[in-house]
């Protein structure tokens, strides 16, 4: 393999681990009462 095809397949995986930790801290369980509060609180009526 030459050194541009290893550049390729390094640089792909580190995509690949970087959206996949970007979508684990999204998706965490912990955090789904901050993402969702803007989507209630657009329903909420005015005062």
């Amino acid at each position: 393999m030459t050194f541009s095809g290893l550049a390729y397949v390094l640089f792909t995986m580190v995509l690949a681990i970087i959206s996949g930790g970007i979508i684990a801290y999204y998706y965490n369980p912990k955090r789904k009462e901050r993402i969702e509060e803007p989507k209630h609180r657009m329903l909420d009526d005015d005062k």
